[in-house]
Formats: C-alpha cells, sequence, structure tokens
C-alpha cells in the first residue's frame, strides 16, 4: 500500500531514526555503566586485599600465618560469594578463606610485584590478583599472590536494572520526542496548506490569484503557478474572443450580402467577393481558436529573438516605406510566457507602429524594471515617428471594434487584443506621446 501523506512519511522517517538513535545509546550507555560497576568492584576488590595483606603474618621460620577473625565476615562464611586465595608465586596455594572450602581454584597469572591484575575468571567470578615481597625481621623473603574473588552476581543484577531503568526512560523520551516531533511537522508544513486551501479558493472561485503571505521556499512555486492561472486565463479569453472577434467580422460581409440578396442577378461579383472576404475572416479566426486550444504549458521565450524576427518581417511587408528599425534590445531576455501571446502583443505593436510612422521605428527591452510597487521581469517600448494619437483617443483605441483612423484598413481588434492579453498575463500597458520621435510609444511591462 503506498503512503501518499508527506506528513505520515516525515514522521515515520523521524521514528526510525530516533529508534536507532535510542537503541545505540541505549548499547553505549550500558556498556558504560557495565564499565563503570566493574571499576566500582575493583577498588572495593582492592580494599579487601589490603585488609587480607594487613591480617597475614609472616613468622621466623617463613610460613605464612592468617588469624582466625578475619577482618570481613564474609571471609569465614562458607558459599558467601567472597572467597580470598594466597599463592607462593610458583603457584602453590598456601592459604584459602573459610568461604572457599571445597572450591577449584585457578592459578594466578604470573605478576611482578607490587602490580595488579582484574579480570572476570572461571565460574562467573571477578577475580583481582597482587603481587607482593614479604621479608620478615629473620631476613626471610617470600613472594605472595594474593587473590580476591566475588561472584560476577553484584555487577549483574545492578547492569540489569539499570537497564530495565533506561529503557522505561528512553521510551518515555522517545515518545515525548515523535510528540515534539508531529508539532514540528505539522508547523512546518503549514505553508504548504495554506497554498493548498488557496487552489481550492481559486478553484472554486472565490480567489483569482495565490496572494497569501507564503513561506520564502514557496514564493517561487506561487509565482510560478500565477503565471500558469494567468496564461490558461489568457487563453480562455481568447478564445471566447476569437469567436467574437469572429462574429464581429462577419456583420459588415453579411449586410452587404443581404443587401445583395434583393438583387442576385446584378451583383454577382459583389457577392462572390464578399463571400469569399467572410471565408478568409472565418478561417483565419477558427484557426486561432483551434490553436489557442492545443497549447501547452507556457515555457520562457527569448524576447530578443521574437523582435528580431518580427522587425524582419516587417520590413519585407513596408518595403516601400524603406522603414528603419532602431532596435535597442539585450542579446537575450528570456520571459515566462507563451509564444504565440509574445508575438500577438509584440507584432500588433510593431505592426502598427509601421503602419503609422514615416520612416522610423523604435524597439527598446529593459530587463528587471520596477513600476510603482511591483517588479517586472521586462519593459518593451515601440515608438515611431507618425503623427501618434490624440491624449483622449488612447482609452478609446483599446476597446474592440475602435480604430484610430476609419480609412486605415482594419476591424479595429489589434491594440484591444494586446490590452487582454496583458492585462490576462498580470502587465501593464501604458501609452504615450513620444518625445524623441515625436509619434506613439507604447510602453508593455510583463511580469
Amino acid at each position: 500500500m503506498q503512503v501518499k501523506s508527506l506528513s505520515f512519511r516525515l514522521l515515520v522517517s523521524a521514528g526510525l531514526v530516533l529508534a536507532a538513535f535510542f537503541a545505540l545509546a541505549a548499547v553505549v550507555l550500558e556498556q558504560g555503566f557495565r564499565e563503570s560497576a566493574e571499576q566500582a568492584l575493583k577498588e572495593k576488590l582492592q580494599v579487601y586485599v589490603y585488609s587480607l595483606l594487613s591480617a597475614a603474618e609472616l613468622k621466623n621460620s617463613g610460613d605464612l600465618i592468617m588469624p582466625a577473625n578475619l577482618p570481613e565476615p564474609q571471609f569465614a562464611t562458607p558459599g558467601s560469594g567472597l572467597y580470598g586465595f594466597i599463592h607462593l608465586a610458583k603457584k602453590h596455594l598456601v592459604w584459602r578463606s573459610p568461604s572457599a572450602i571445597g572450591l577449584d581454584v585457578k592459578p594466578p597469572p604470573e605478576l611482578i610485584a607490587g602490580n595488579s591484575e582484574f579480570l572476570l575468571a572461571e565460574h562467573n567470578r571477578y577475580a583481582l590478583h597482587y603481587a607482593v615481597i614479604w621479608k620478615n625481621v629473620a631476613g626471610i623473603e617470600r613472594e605472595y599472590i594474593f587473590t580476591v574473588t566475588e561472584d560476577a552476581q553484584f555487577v549483574s543484577s545492578e547492569v540489569e536494572r539499570f537497564r530495565k531503568t533506561l529503557r522505561v526512560w528512553l521510551l518515555a523520551l522517545g515518545l515525548f520526542l515523535i510528540f515534539i516531533q508531529l508539532i514540528l511537522l505539522r508547523w512546518s508544513i503549514k505553508p504548504l496548506r495554506i497554498i493548498v486551501k488557496d487552489l481550492e479558493a481559486i478553484e472554486k472561485g472565490r480567489k483569482t490569484h495565490l496572494d497569501g503571505d507564503y513561506a520564502t521556499e514557496l514564493e517561487g512555486l506561487a509565482g510560478n503557478l500565477n503565471a500558469f492561472i494567468n496564461s490558461e486565463r489568457a487563453h480562455l479569453e481568447r478564445y471566447r474572443n476569437a469567436l467574437a472577434d469572429l462574429a464581429h467580422s462577419l456583420k459588415t460581409p453579411l449586410s452587404i450580402l443581404r443587401g445583395c440578396a434583393d438583387m442576385f442577378s446584378v451583383n454577382t461579383e459583389t457577392v462572390k467577393e464578399q463571400i469569399s472576404r467572410m471565408d478568409e475572416i472565418v478561417e483565419y479566426q477558427l484557426q486561432r481558436a483551434a490553436a489557442k486550444g492545443e497549447h501547452k504549458t507556457a515555457g520562457t521565450v527569448d524576447l530578443s529573438a521574437v523582435i528580431t524576427k518580427i522587425s524582419a518581417s516587417l520590413a519585407k511587408v513596408y518595403i516601400d516605406k524603406n522603414i528603419s528599425f532602431d532596435l535597442a534590445v539585450p542579446a537575450q531576455s528570456p520571459i515566462y510566457c507563451e509564444e504565440g501571446d509574445l508575438y500577438e502583443i509584440a507584432g500588433n505593436l510593431m505592426d502598427n507602429a509601421c503602419k503609422w510612422c514615416r520612416n522610423t521605428v523604435k524597439i527598446s527591452v529593459s530587463l528587471d524594471q520596477r513600476k510603482g510597487r511591483r517588479n517586472f521581469a521586462v519593459l518593451l517600448e515601440v515608438e515611431d515617428d507618425g503623427p501618434g494619437i490624440p491624449a483622449g483617443k488612447l482609452a478609446e483605441i483599446l476597446k474592440r471594434g475602435v480604430r484610430a483612423d476609419e480609412n486605415i484598413h482594419g476591424h479595429g481588434i489589434g491594440m484591444a487584443v494586446v490590452y487582454e492579453l496583458i492585462r490576462l498575463l498580470g502587465g501593464l500597458l501604458e501609452g504615450k506621446k513620444s518625445d524623441a520621435l515625436g509619434g506613439m510609444k507604447w510602453r508593455v511591462y510583463l511580469p
């Protein structure tokens, strides 16, 4: 079964890491406690060795005598778990404590006088061996090894008690940390839940854009999603407008056809001409609508390359005007936009400039521009040296079907399409008189 929840995956991952960490910590802590307990036992056995040394007496004859009453009562109790032994350096056992009656003892290792050795001996007992050289008043010298052993039950019981306590605390700490991790995860992915809710609001029509205060890592995602939403809306709007343009463009030919219908035999050529014209309009507009219905997700388009191609084409179209194109564009100016939209915007503006200019058209592109409080990726400026457009008529020509000059051929929808596209893409369109050339100057800010 595939788990889709990101929170669950993160929580399980964190839980596994914590479990592995606590398992290793338990092993390390238990080993450390065991070594500490063994060190404590070694020090205790060292005290017992010193007590035996203090009780022992070397006679003038060279014999080692141990008193009947030993300093530690456990040495006198058989099976007490604490046992004492004394060997000559040649491995010969010369004394054992009453508690060790009936026990076999392994000979101690070779030791240099004054040194000791602590180890886990046979029968699960810890043993401390201590080598001494003893010399009595008669000048007799003997080398002995004092050995004290104790059952390992003390260390084992202490380690087991520590292990149980450690497991309880580590389990409680692990559960607490998982709970804290769950709270932190919910807090960490809260920005994702916010952006999901905003997307749902956009889907239901309660919002038009992602306009929340998102985390820094999500700002780029929100910007790309807004650009995608703008692109989708632009294409939907263009599809609808294309159909409206089709109907609008057919009104005049249809009116002429209706007038000719009454005297069809007289105006046959006119009827054919208008039918051909209407057929061209239908084909053009339907191709536009169909093409935009199969678009792909918008990517990065080089505006400089688009402008270069358009200017080369327009130079051939308006070859009779011998137009001088002044291009001030960078080598590359990538912009997140549909290529068809960019051709529509730049093409209409440059075509209008060529249509109205005397002999000069200037196109410039600036990157990373700012307008008011908004930052834009590109500023496109198109100027001409024509008569320009009166300031009072700028707003009018952005409406569908309105032309700056009714004597000029066209349907009056080019600037309306440009304005709607720029608006739907989240940009700005400004028009004013060109100070440099004296004609019209259009400024397009694109995000």
